[in-house]
């Protein structure tokens, strides 16, 4: 039985498959839930070419990793996180998900917390700012972070990004 991530891929496939596969193409990665992350943003980032676009993909992509493994899987070195890239010629697109309960629809927003000198709170912010548009899933335990190319095609626009998740 397919998983409902996987329903959306298979979705997206039926949907865009006219694209020849040079034009859109996906990888998943199933890591372990450790803050050990490094290694891991060097292949999810391995596709982006530009310099400045890396370090502001870099960051937004470490702070909803952090997240995932602090908040969502507890740091339950046990629990794994479970990742998907999805490269499309107008979007980089990476689906990240952990085994937690998923965050409530209340906190799901990117606003600096109102105590500037906490120590929680800035990482969704961060997350908001880098990525052109952020999305959850119904039960808060995947996040979707899509990043537009520069140079999309004519007449493509935002099609079919709101079908990702």
């Amino acid at each position: 039985m397919a998983s409902s991530s996987d329903k959306v891929v298979f979705g997206l496939i039926r949907r865009f498959g006219r694209l020849q596969s040079s034009t859109f193409r996906w990888s998943e990665f199933n890591f372990s839930s450790t803050l050990h992350l490094s290694p891991h943003l060097k292949i999810l980032l391995e596709p982006v070419n530009c310099k400045e676009t890396f370090l502001k993909l870099e960051l937004g992509l470490h702070e909803a990793l952090v997240n995932a493994v602090k908040h969502g899987n507890s740091e339950d070195p046990n629990k794994s996180l479970r990742i998907r890239r999805i490269l499309t010629p107008n979007w980089l697109v990476w689906q990240i998900q952990d085994e937690g309960n998923g965050l409530p629809h209340s906190k799901r927003v990117g606003v600096l917390p109102s105590i500037l000198g906490s120590d929680r709170g800035r990482g969704l912010f961060l997350i908001y700012q880098c990525f052109d548009d952020v999305r959850w899933s119904r039960r808060g335990n995947r996040l979707q972070l899509a990043y537009r190319r520069n140079k999309p095609l004519i007449g493509e626009g935002n099609r079919g990004l709101s079908s990702l998740l």
